[in-house]
């Protein structure tokens, strides 16, 4: 199927979603309540755009939310643009207030706080009515009185059914909130800021000393982890003793050892971007100017190792790339005998496993995968079937064949991740998976990166979750981080910088720190430009003669310390301005606790014990199963903020899980 074709049912999709969603559909900071069908729609253009041949395990949903041009707007129109526009302008008030609190010059104290505020009210008390201190949230700030105002004057054009009105209050408050950001000060939280190196950059440097000023603005930026591409389509990036060839466009040096020395100056972590099952790709040929059908140095040594369609075929006909057969022993051996060599030569301090699945099937189109006679002979043995006489009619045997396939993923990961943590413990390990649901997942492409986080074998999920509108990120987004309760890894959500807005980019990665997630990552350097270097260097860049803020993966206790002094400062910084709005008993029982929280976690960061560990789990517990309630009256103005709080307090809990 071409491109057209597909963007054509795209377009379809797309339009069918917005003319069939219905109206009731609140979303909040969780997106609990989202329109499924619109979901179903992000999904499938998700698979039309793997059926095409996205690069780079590149899914990018593109921007749902475009302002339609027709005269009349429907009430889901109408729904759809009050949630994204209240969902911006909570983010807005969110980065102002970490910009605020992180930037102020008062003391930070919640004990000194607290004392304060009640020395005043005792004072007050003994003057006139007309001069006592005010309780209630103010919305001080200009930018957010006049997007409100924004807001409403919409709600009103709709009312009176001026839809030309409405989109132009809808498009000026919004680009009113995008052009007043606060991307002046420094914002950000202790969190994981990854970046994908790709290949096409690191051979561009040519050098250690060039690739070294591409270090320097990383490292200025503000990112802590760099996903560097070791393993492209059977090449190292390196001279290996284990794969029979150094890709040919970086001989005469090895990037890698170099990579990891300037990481490592810069006090960033370097972690080896691997390709797994992908073996070949045809785009790449071009570029090597080798022939186009050529499998690439491992399997052109190795035929049967390809994994091949019912057809005999191992090059996908869209992706144009070519995988092994994750079925095989010998493929097994090989790549995690690569894996070691990587880990035990060089100091990387982890590894991520990329194309961690089977290429894309469509078993309704009659295009699937796995048919290596290895493979056929193992599932013949199982069931007494050869799977390539099965169809998709036959429905608990093609159930089975799906679970065989994927069991060889799981069992390449396992095996994987247990040699590699014999070989170092210290070790973070990664894969970049797909975020589209899990029956789904298994059925195209045999990816069960849940059972991978359960069974421990994965420090990070780092779901691709390429979005052009921070709504549709939300979308792809929470099913992941709905399941992160249920592992100790780490959830790392993706943004495709490709095409992006550098705004968009800002307003997406505000999400990720309002959502109860580990960090972001960023792909991939190639698209870094010099605006959004700036921007990150302002925002999130470290600063001189500063101890460098802790790694949630790698020193999870001081990140969960961290992280909660930024909750106590704005806190305190709302306290101080009478923007926190709670009455008694509820004020006195969760300044308290929060008091009480505070000692603990800086305690356990100091001197960590599992005991004191588990204090800190409890009295954290105990926190939030009554924050939202000590909330209440403030949650009732400001829900998003609120909510927000909670995610982060969950993220804790998370932290201290990983430790305990």
């Amino acid at each position: 199927m071409g491109l057209g074709m597909l963007m054509g049912k795209l377009l379809n999709l797309v339009q069918h979603g917005r003319n069939n969603r219905t109206v009731n559909q609140e979303r909040t900071i969780k997106g609990s309540t989202v329109s499924c069908l619109k979901i179903s729609c992000l999904l499938a253009l998700s698979l039309l755009l793997l059926e095409a041949g996205a690069q780079a395990e590149s899914i990018v949903v593109p921007a749902q939310r475009s302002i339609p041009q027709k005269v009349d707007l429907t009430a889901v129109e109408v729904t759809a643009m009050i949630q994204e526009l209240e969902g911006l302008i909570g983010r807005f008030e969110s980065a102002l207030l970490a910009a605020e609190a992180a930037n102020g010059d008062l003391d930070f104290s919640l004990s000194a706080t607290i004392e304060k505020i009640l020395a005043e009210q005792s004072t007050e008390a003994t003057k006139e009515v007309s001069s006592s201190v005010s309780s209630s949230p103010q919305s001080t700030n200009p930018i957010l009185v006049q997007a409100r105002r924004g807001l409403q004057n919409f709600r009103d054009a709709i009312a009176q059914k001026d839809f030309s009105k409405a989109r132009q209050e809808w498009n000026q408050t919004q680009r009113l909130l995008w052009d007043n950001y606060p991307l002046d000060r420094k914002l950000a939280q202790p969190e994981i800021r990854a970046i994908w190196l790709d290949r096409g950059t690191i051979v561009r440097a040519r050098s250690e000393k060039d690739l070294a000023k591409l270090f320097d603005q990383l490292a200025a930026a503000g990112f802590n982890t760099v996903f560097f591409e070791t393993v492209n389509a059977s090449y190292p990036i390196y001279p290996s003793s284990v794969a029979p060839e150094q890709n040919p466009l970086v001989r005469g040096w090895d990037p890698l050892a170099a990579a990891v020395k300037l990481a490592h100056e810069r006090q960033m972590e370097l972690h080896a971007w691997v390709w797994i099952f992908a073996a070949a790709n045809q785009r790449h040929n071009l570029l090597l100017k080798q022939p186009v059908d050529y499998l690439g140095p491992v399997l052109e040594a190795n035929p049967d190792w390809a994994n091949l369609d019912q057809k005999g075929r191992a090059f996908h006909p869209d992706t144009k790339k070519a995988f092994f057969d994750p079925a095989n022993p010998e493929v097994q051996r090989y790549l995690i005998s690569l894996l070691e060599e990587i880990a035990s030569k060089y100091e990387v301090d982890g590894i991520q496993f990329d194309y961690i699945r089977y290429p894309f099937q469509d078993p309704n189109m009659n295009q699937t995968y796995g048919y290596s006679m290895v493979a056929r002979q193992q599932f013949h043995q199982q069931t007494g079937v050869d799977p390539a006489k099965l169809r998709l009619s036959d429905h608990n045997l093609w159930r089975e064949w799906a679970d065989f396939r994927t069991q060889q993923v799981d069992r390449f990961v396992a095996s994987a991740s247990k040699k590699l943590r014999q070989k170092n413990p210290d070790l973070i390990l990664s894969a970049a998976v797909f975020a589209i649901p899990r029956p789904e997942r298994i059925h195209k492409i045999q990816q069960h990166w849940e059972s991978w986080a359960e069974q421990g074998y994965l420090d990070l999920i780092v779901p691709m979750t390429y979005a052009l509108d921070t709504d549709s990120l939300q979308q792809l987004t929470q099913p992941v981080v709905s399941f992160s309760d249920r592992s100790r890894s780490l959830i790392v959500p993706g943004i495709r910088l490709l095409q992006l807005p550098d705004i968009v980019a800002v307003d997406q990665i505000q999400l990720l720190r309002d959502l109860p997630v580990g960090g972001y990552a960023l792909f991939a350097a190639e698209n870094l430009n010099d605006n959004l270097h700036e921007i990150f260097r302002r925002t999130q860049g470290p600063e001189e003669d500063t101890t460098p803020e802790p790694v949630p993966y790698r020193q999870p206790l001081k990140t969960a310390a961290n992280r909660y002094q930024t909750l106590l400062r704005e806190w305190c910084f709302l306290l101080e301005n009478n923007q926190l709005k709670m009455q008694e008993p509820a004020f006195s029982q969760w300044s308290r606790q929060a008091e009480e929280l505070s000692v603990l976690l800086e305690s356990i960061a100091e001197e960590p014990s599992k005991s004191n560990v588990s204090k800190a789990q409890s009295a954290l517990s105990s926190f939030r199963s009554r924050f939202q309630k000590w909330m209440r009256e403030y949650g009732a103005e400001k829900p998003y903020q609120v909510q927000v709080w909670d995610n982060r307090l969950q993220t804790i809990e998370k932290l201290l899980g990983i430790e305990n």
